[in-house]
């Protein structure tokens, strides 16, 4: 198992974005061509989850953060209701 490191993505200007993007792909395809599971983490949110959803192979979001910051302003219930919408239709 790998755990691909996302916060130079989340912290990216969405111009910039693109690249890390990029980076990413390339290595999720080398994790799963190694037959590792491929996880993500750090600085994820519903803003950057939409392109973060284009890298391949992905089976955990770590985003523990994301859903308690934001279940301060709307409860846990909705913020996972949220973020389960935002993953709707994504497939390893």
């Amino acid at each position: 198992m790998i755990e691909l490191h996302t916060g130079c993505f989340a912290n990216a200007a969405s111009h910039d974005r693109s690249k890390e993007t990029e980076r990413l792909k390339t290595a999720a395809m080398l994790g799963h061509k190694m037959k590792l599971q491929v996880n993500a983490g750090h600085g994820i949110n519903l803003e950057n989850l939409p392109e973060l959803l284009t890298v391949p192979h992905l089976a955990e979001l770590n985003i523990g953060h994301t859903l308690i910051a934001r279940s301060m302003r709307v409860g846990l219930t909705e913020a996972v209701k949220e973020m389960r919408a935002a993953m709707k239709g994504y497939t390893l």
